[in-house]
């Protein structure tokens, strides 16, 4: 069995979803990928490219805090900087099935108001 190093992996999603590339994201992601938050109940991979991945034109930075690894599954704490100047903090769970995103559970934080 191949061993991925899914921090890397992860790292390479995040600039992915940060430069727009729709491709890259997609092949990160398992055909059964499913996504959830507060906003969207166990969305199926169309759904998340519908609803979900437009996000990212809102998004001009983001930096990754913290990543947390235990077998096929991580938290990753980032912050992250919209279009408007406003910046927030979220963390999500992501499980992994071989190196493709089987699962993410984004956990919303509150906003950032203080330089950082």
């Amino acid at each position: 069995m191949e061993k991925y190093n899914i921090s890397d992996l992860v790292r390479k999603y995040f600039s992915a979803f940060l430069s727009k590339d729709r491709k890259a994201c997609e092949d990160a992601l398992s055909d059964d990928f499913t996504f959830n938050s507060p906003r969207d109940d166990h969305i199926n991979k169309a759904a998340y490219f519908e609803v979900g991945f437009p996000n990212s034109d809102k998004i001009s930075a983001h930096h990754i805090e913290q990543i947390f690894e235990k077998g096929s599954e991580v938290f990753v704490r980032y912050r992250a900087k919209l279009s408007d100047g406003s910046k927030f903090r979220n963390v999500e769970y992501i499980r992994f099935e071989g190196d493709k995103i089987r699962e993410v559970d984004v956990y919303f934080g509150s906003a950032i108001t203080v330089s950082e």
